[in-house]
């Protein structure tokens, strides 16, 4: 082979190898705040981005202290995706230091969030909720039912608790009603549309089918719960479960707020006995990223058994709560598993409305183009980045 051959012939071997790496190159660079969300981005954005995820699964985004890498993440990204609702306190500081400048996406942007009630003061009157608050009119997205009026709670009794991570009166968590997380799914969709318009008709189409398989997902999760019997309570391991509540209609109570910062007080802890004790509480359950030992020590003082983990802040690492959709799976199957009653239908859960549960859910009819009315172009100088 001639020199001439040969140089041509390492010339094209470089050419092949660069190849993958320039491909990669073109990918949309995405980086969430946690691993919830970098699921959802990777079923939107399907081959046409590279994610990454600050807080890995497993991880708990409460008390997660960003390094120099992530700032290096954020610096190199096209888009950065993060919740809002101050769930990720720590978010505004990590951009400031990044000199990241370009499109952020917030996808909890148009979710009208539930007030965080203070579950665990565990002032709930069971009678009054009422399970006909989670009729959501899913044709109109009136999220009126939500509203859950706690003006007259008193938040000024849980500012020791949020010290440190303030989550404000407002619960975060709303990735947990597969409805809200639908806004979630559009937010993600336009956002990926505005930093890569060449693949927009994909991203549509991907985000399209993805929001199916959430309404087969959100029907399977309805029909487990509609098993469980409507006074029934559970506890978990920090205030994650407002949405899922009022979406499906279990209780849930909880030793510490909304953050897993706080620990819980010895007082909060003999309350939390005296309601196990009062309450039709039936089983606690562990929550993959919080503090294990408090429910541990719940369970040696009441004697209630320990059914399960629970999946509410991250993924799993592996197996079937790995995913999104496969995390909200296997929370109902592990309530279901622990608490329904064969034949269902329980202490008045047709009489409170869980008929309604079906939603009519006519996905046909269900406008997923999630046009919003937001224009998307976010401004995001409204939100102070």
């Amino acid at each position: 082979m001639s020199f001439a051959s040969s140089s041509r012939w390492l010339v094209g071997v470089s050419a092949m190898l660069a190849l993958p790496a320039a491909i990669a190159n073109e990918r949309v660079q995405v980086v969430t705040s946690f691993s919830i969300l970098a699921d959802m981005v990777k079923n939107v954005g399907g081959e046409h981005v590279d994610v990454t995820s600050l807080v890995a699964a497993d991880g708990d985004a409460h008390v997660y202290s960003p390094s120099p890498g992530d700032a290096r993440s954020l610096a190199n990204a096209d888009l950065v995706v993060f919740n809002g609702l101050l769930f990720e306190g720590w978010m505004e500081r990590l951009i400031s230091a990044s000199d990241y400048s370009g499109a952020l996406v917030t996808a909890t942007d148009g979710i009208e969030p539930l007030s965080y009630a203070g579950h665990n003061e565990h002032g709930h009157d069971h009678e009054e909720h009422a399970h006909e608050e989670h009729d959501h009119d899913h044709e109109d997205h009136d999220h009126e039912d939500h509203d859950h009026d706690h003006d007259e709670h008193d938040h000024a009794e849980h500012a020791d608790e949020h010290a440190g991570h303030d989550h404000g009166s407002q619960d975060p968590h709303a990735w947990q009603d597969m409805h809200q997380a639908e806004v979630y799914v559009a937010n993600i969709r336009d956002g990926l549309i505005a930093a890569d318009a060449d693949n927009a008709d994909e991203y549509r189409a991907n985000a399209e089918q993805y929001l199916q398989e959430m309404a087969e997902v959100d029907a399977e999760i309805r029909a487990l719960i509609e098993e469980i019997p409507a006074s029934t309570s559970v506890i978990t391991g920090h205030d994650s479960f407002g949405y899922f509540s009022s979406a499906y209609g279990v209780t849930f109570l909880s030793p510490v707020g909304l953050s897993t910062e706080a620990d819980p007080s010895g007082a909060s802890m003999a309350a939390l006995v005296d309601v196990i004790e009062q309450e039709n509480v039936q089983a606690l359950f562990h929550e993959n990223m919080t503090n294990q030992s408090i429910i541990t020590q719940l369970a040696e003082e009441t004697g209630l058994p320990i059914a399960g983990t629970l999946y509410a802040d991250a993924l799993a690492s592996e197996g079937e709560a790995s995913t999104y959709l496969g995390m909200m799976r296997h929370n109902a199957h592990v309530l279901h598993d622990a608490l329904a009653q064969p034949g269902g239908h329980k202490d008045g859960h047709e009489e409170a409305g869980h008929d309604d549960h079906e939603h009519s859910h006519d996905h046909e009819d269900h406008d997923h183009d999630h046009d919003h009315d937001h224009d998307h172009d976010h401004d995001h100088s409204e939100h102070s980045h």
